[in-house]
């Protein structure tokens, strides 16, 4: 998705402000409904204490003994109401109510309801039982207990403690403010909790909204499938990668799962961490063009993106026509060289002197037939042939003198094919001849031949040669002394070498010199 048509739609929350939103909404009910559930809770613990409040007040009054003396006068209400309503104040009661088993009350808060009967259950407390229930009396509704008075074992009168609603609902009204403190603190530290997650959720979707997000990775996926070029994505921390499309598995040969950088070629993992553009890279099975670029989001980096694409047609195709380039290069200077001769031998024809023009002709033809007999007849492969006979006149353009030195021989250049061949031989060559070229005098030597079911190549120069650490880091990619060439020659022909099994190798004693062995399949 285009960073234009990704702010141009929108009119919708991102996917961080909707989750801040939702959080909210869920965060508001679970609060809400916590603090309705505490003020619940605050109501049920205080029912059950005042439950037990007033049963121990009435069994108390009820064991009194100047409840049982009051009782056994004849107007037992002008002891206990006093000593009821003293005791009422002191714990808190909104009422004490001694009444007689017909329910006729000795005691009341209010004085004119004293002898009037008593509104509530008393049957349990007749047969001996202490209980609590709630009533609404003429006091309102009310949490009562109910309980005997014995005298010599007898029943001989009640005893009723109560309080009313309205009392335990202003005791519980008085935790309110407690409740809904701790309830909007809870709220004001979930939503900061929510607004921090909803930034780092911000930053890390780059504020997108869900469909837009869900575009993306539709987009992202379509074109991951799609595309023909490798693509290897690695976040901030550049060791695991993020994203690893299909082409880019088959081209670096990666396996399944989880990609490190340690799963990459060597060449790619030493690859510096800034924008790298055009680079060559060369695997065992391919030559493969290299980008990468740093990406950025908020002038922070946050990852590389790699991508590849594979040149090895494109390399080869090239190599043909560096060595067709070489042989019309051969072929311009041996005309150039054979007009010059022609004139030379019309002139000595026109001064008469024809012994000595015949001697000039023939001098040169005889040596330049004679190599090219020897190399017909000890090469089999003609493309060899003239590639040998093309880099000599090459060489000789560059003041090089190269020279197939006479133990080169062979059938075929099998298990090469005859391509590869020209890549192998005309890529040591080159190397070669540069090289010699650094020095006075320089000098290059061929050596093709079979030996020991085996095809050997030996390439030896007037150069100073390469360290051996300098010919292991040819082989990774396209390495060069020279700054001005890619230096893909020896990585090419490391990769040649690979695949057939072979051997390469280089010397610098007594003379600079690479060399190639390559078994032949039917001796393996």
């Amino acid at each position: 998705m285009l960073r234009g048509e990704k702010h141009g739609g929108r009119g919708r929350l991102s996917l961080a402000g909707q989750a801040f939103v939702l959080q909210l909404v869920v965060l508001g009910l679970v609060i809400g409904i916590g603090a309705v559930l505490a003020v619940l809770d605050a109501r049920h613990n205080s029912d059950v204490t005042t439950s037990r409040e007033v049963t121990d007040v009435a069994v108390a009054v009820a064991g009194a003994p100047s409840t049982i003396e009051a009782l056994r006068t004849p107007d037992p209400t002008a002891l206990l109401q006093p000593v009821t309503e003293r005791t009422r104040k002191a714990t808190g009661m909104d009422f004490i109510v001694v009444m007689a088993p017909d329910r006729t009350r000795y005691t009341h808060t209010t004085p004119e309801r004293i002898g009037q009967p008593f509104s509530g259950n008393i049957d349990r407390a007749l047969a001996g039982e202490t209980f609590t229930e709630t009533f609404s009396g003429t006091l309102g509704p009310s949490i009562r207990a109910v309980t005997p008075v014995y005298d010599d074992g007898r029943i001989v009168a009640l005893v009723s403690a109560g309080v009313t609603r309205a009392r335990i609902g202003a005791q519980v009204g008085t935790q309110l403010p407690l409740i809904l403190g701790v309830a909007a603190a809870g709220l004001a530290v979930a939503a900061a909790g929510s607004f921090l997650l909803s930034r780092r959720i911000r930053r890390q979707t780059h504020g997108l909204a869900p469909d837009e997000l869900r575009t993306m990775y539709e987009q992202h996926d379509a074109v991951l499938h799609s595309i023909h070029e490798g693509l290897v994505v690695f976040g901030p921390s550049g060791e695991d990668a993020e994203v690893v499309n299909d082409e880019a598995r088959r081209l670096l040969d990666l396996p399944d799962g989880r990609v490190a950088r340690a799963d990459l070629p060597i060449s790619m993992q030493r690859m510096s961490w800034g924008v790298v553009r055009d680079e060559m890279h060369v695997t065992t099975d391919r030559i493969l063009l290299v980008n990468q670029d740093v990406v950025t989001w908020e002038r922070r980096p946050i990852g590389t993106v790699i991508t590849i694409r594979d040149h090895t047609e494109l390399r080869t195709v090239m190599g043909e026509l560096d060595s067709v380039r070489g042989f019309a290069e051969s072929l311009r200077a041996q005309a150039h060289e054979s007009a010059n001769r022609l004139h030379t031998v019309i002139t000595m024809v026109e001064l008469g002197r024809y012994r000595e023009a015949v001697e000039f002709a023939t001098a040169e033809l005889r040596l330049s037939q004679a190599l090219i007999d020897r190399l017909l007849a000890s090469v089999g492969d003609p493309a060899l042939a003239a590639l040998l006979l093309g880099k000599v006149n090459q060489a000789a353009e560059r003041g090089i003198e190269l020279t197939i030195t006479e133990d080169t021989a062979l059938d075929s250049t099998a298990p090469l094919s005859a391509q590869e061949t020209v890549t192998l031989v005309g890529n040591l060559i080159d190397n070669a001849i540069d090289a010699a070229a650094e020095g006075d005098a320089g000098w290059v030597e061929v050596t093709v031949r079979q030996h020991d079911s085996a095809l050997h190549v030996r390439v030896a120069d007037s150069g100073p040669g390469m360290s051996a650490e300098a010919f292991a880091r040819a082989a990774e990619r396209g390495y060069s002394t020279k700054a001005d060439h890619q230096g893909l020659g020896l990585a090419l022909v490391h990769r040649l070498v690979d695949r057939h099994s072979g051997v390469i190798g280089t010397e610098r004693d007594p003379e600079s010199a690479v060399t190639v062995t390559i078994p032949r399949k039917d001796a393996r």
